[in-house]
């Protein structure tokens, strides 16, 4: 394989090609088919930071990542997805140094994220460590 097959450009974007997030939220299995794919704009510019990774060779959107923050104090990397095909090739490291240099930039300090299992290892390398004391919880319904 050429060197240059594995290369990319991460960019943080405040728009992007709906169709292409669109894919990728499938391929990370977190689009419900009833939600309307009309509000991936919105989410892309509510987010405090939204990182996007190109490859280069293919002109691809390869791969997501997007930061939630209230710009202030605290921030939480989420939604971050490489289509199967472009795995293992760096991209998911090179948005998630993206991300974290955007919080650092904007004095942000404390970042978290809920890792799947399995990807302790990879957020490990990137300077994440399991918060020991905590259980990331979902809000599922029920009583109020």
């Amino acid at each position: 394989m050429n060197q240059d097959d594995d290369e990319y450009t991460v960019k943080i974007v405040k728009e992007w090609d709906e169709e292409s997030l669109l894919t990728l939220f499938r391929a990370g299995g977190w689009w419900r088919e009833e939600w309307d794919p009309a509000h991936i704009a919105d989410l892309v510019q509510a987010s405090f930071a939204f990182a996007v990774a190109i490859h280069v060779a293919d002109s691809v959107t390869a791969g997501m990542g997007r930061l939630i923050s209230d710009g202030t104090s605290d921030a939480y990397i989420q939604d971050l997805v490489i289509l199967p095909e472009y795995r293992g090739r760096g991209i998911g490291a090179g948005i998630v140094r993206a991300l974290v240099d955007h919080c650092m930039s904007n004095n942000i300090t404390w970042i978290a994220l809920v890792a799947e299992p399995g990807t302790e290892d990879f957020y490990g390398t990137l300077g994440f460590s399991r918060m020991s004391g905590y259980v990331p919880m979902l809000f599922t319904g029920g009583s109020s």
